[in-house]
């Protein structure tokens, strides 16, 4: 079975060993991607620490399992990663709505580590004619629009 974050990896060989701090994230591309699996197994914790120190607030992981638990994740598209940015969707079902997470995230390298610093959300919807985020192969709007 592929990862929660849609690569081509097993979980154990993507997104496992760095929430788990078995290894670190080279690129933050992945640390974005462990961040995505994080959110898709509740794991508020993992989140607020891969946060670079002045904006970790150690009350949000709570929070964040909290809202992270009462969703059903779909899917995550990396739409770009260029040097310490990526941007991204992420799709999840709300009741029976489905909404996106569209950011362009900004990574800092620091001690050693890569860690989320802050993004810039859009506000964007789901199209039409896209695939539908639910995996049935259909578009959008002959499924769950």
């Amino acid at each position: 079975m592929n990862c929660l974050c849609g690569s081509d990896k097993t979980y154990n060989e993507c997104c496992g060993p760095i929430i788990d701090n078995e290894i670190k994230a080279s690129t933050p591309e992945e640390l974005m991607r462990s961040r995505y699996s994080a959110y898709v197994r509740g794991y508020g914790e993992y989140l607020v620490l891969s946060t670079t120190k002045e904006n970790q607030h150690v009350e949000d992981a709570e929070i964040i399992e909290e809202f992270s638990n009462s969703v059903e994740w779909l899917k995550l598209d990396v739409i770009d990663a260029f040097k310490n940015i990526v941007e991204f969707k992420a799709y999840y079902k709300e009741g029976k709505e489905i909404k996106v997470l569209h950011e362009r995230s900004n990574f800092i390298f620091e001690d050693g580590v890569w860690l989320y610093a802050d993004g810039e959300l859009y506000n964007s919807k789901i199209e039409r004619n896209e695939s539908c985020p639910c995996g049935s192969g259909k578009k959008f709007k002959k499924c769950c629009a």
